[in-house]
């Protein structure tokens, strides 16, 4: 079974590196890129054809929701926001959602690299999800 291809698209490096490493961990799945902001993710969108991205939120060039909301228009396709705003119940969270993303975690707000490896089988279970979801 071929492995389901991933995107990262988030402004910190730290945060980038731990989820390529989580996914990597993965049998059944492949970090195949990792972009600082959304202009790059378009153009890795573009070359690679990933099967799922995971979106941040708060970055530079083009905010998250905005990206969300052009992607969704121009080439839709399976996204599991990744944010310290998308918590349950958030505003950006259910906007997110309604633009058309499939889930979403809540990054933590301190300690991120401890707390993102906690929540890995969170994140690979989503990004399951969302594959399913083409």
């Amino acid at each position: 079974m071929p492995k389901t291809r991933v995107v990262v698209v988030d402004d910190s490096a730290l945060v980038r590196s731990i989820l390529t490493e989580i996914i990597n961990k993965q049998t059944d799945m492949e970090c195949v890129g990792a972009a600082a902001d959304p202009l790059i993710a378009r153009e890795m969108i573009r070359n690679l054809n990933p099967d799922v991205i995971t979106l941040d939120v708060e970055m530079p060039r083009m905010d998250g929701l905005d990206f969300l909301s052009r992607l969704m228009r121009l080439r839709p396709m399976p996204v599991v926001m990744v944010s310290t705003l998308t918590e349950r119940g958030a505003e950006v969270t259910l906007k997110a959602l309604e633009l058309g993303a499939i889930d979403f975690v809540a990054k933590p707000k301190i300690g991120v690299a401890d707390g993102m490896r906690q929540l890995a089988q969170d994140i690979t279970d989503k990004i399951r999800i969302a594959a399913k979801a083409q």
